[in-house]
């Protein structure tokens, strides 16, 4: 579905599916079952194979369905390896399944899985999935931080979808009813590197530079913040390296935005290249002291 090799790289896959995905896109594709049927089995594809367990498990369930299919008697397949059960054997559990193929998130298996799971013979009880479509939504740090306004176009009609402050890299947004056919969209969230700063939780980690001499003797130093510029207090004798913790200036939580994780800030010692004579000659004074 993807069009890549078995032995495709994870980065491999998702340059695929993004491709892919942009060209059926319902929107680029209005009125167009065709497209709109190939968006969601792209989807389902990327689901799967995004995910290690899961693809690992369709590799090998692949293998086995192309050898029941040749023979054409459901009854050869083995669903021993799968937990599964086929008539007089072991009961199937589709909620299991489901959880594992992600039956629930883009319109329903295809059928692929129907014919596996549904109606390849196994005496299994289903229950409806809620039908919907994935889009990967990139969004920077600074937007994570603050939420942020996405515009989506839907059935001619503009709407405003907001994503919360705090959302991170697989966050899940849901917009109910914009998909095609009044199905739900999803939208995964990406969130970019900033050069300013690296995220761990709701932590953010950055850095700040300071001369040697305000390491020595003590001031301070210039931070950014998502709220701007800040001053820290650089207390004598700082060595290189040593980490500064700032409470309450990382990412909100997005449950509370009220709550903010920490800020912290690792000090970046500047040694000049050049001297002027003078500095040269207190700086050779001091080294003759003994501390």
């Amino acid at each position: 579905m993807l069009g890549v090799d078995r032995k495709a790289s994870d980065e491999e896959i998702r340059k695929a599916y993004r491709k892919l995905a942009k060209q059926y896109h319902p929107d680029y594709n209005p009125n167009n079952k065709q497209a709109e049927e190939r968006f969601k089995d792209i989807n389902e594809a990327y689901e799967v194979l995004s995910d290690s367990k899961k693809r690992s498990l369709y590799d090998r369930l692949g293998n086995d369905y192309s050898q029941w299919q040749r023979r054409g008697n459901p009854g050869d397949f083995n669903w021993d390896q799968y937990g599964g059960g086929y008539p007089g054997g072991a009961r199937v559990n589709m909620d299991d399944l489901n959880d594992l193929f992600g039956g629930g998130g883009i319109g329903g298996f295809s059928d692929f899985f129907q014919t596996i799971f549904g109606g390849g013979g196994a005496r299994t009880a289903t229950r409806p999935q809620s039908q919907g479509y994935q889009q990967e939504l990139e969004i920077t740090l600074e937007e994570a931080y603050r939420g942020t306004m996405r515009q989506f176009q839907s059935a001619g009609k503009e709407k405003q979808i907001r994503i919360p402050a705090g959302v991170r890299t697989g966050s899940k947004v849901r917009v109910p009813g914009v998909a095609p056919q009044g199905h739900d969209l999803y939208l995964i969230v990406e969130v970019t590197d900033d050069p300013r700063f690296e995220r761990h939780g709701n932590d953010l980690h950055t850095t700040a530079t300071v001369s040697v001499f305000t390491a020595i003797l003590g001031g301070e130093a210039e931070v950014e913040t998502f709220e701007g510029k800040i001053k820290l207090n650089i207390p004598a004798g700082t060595q290189p390296e040593q980490v500064f913790r700032l409470a309450g200036r990382g990412m909100p939580l997005v449950k509370n935005t009220k709550e903010k994780g920490d800020l912290f800030v690792r000090v970046k010692v500047q040694i000049p290249k050049y001297l002027s004579a003078k500095q040269r000659e207190l700086l050779e004074e001091t080294s003759r002291i003994k501390f």
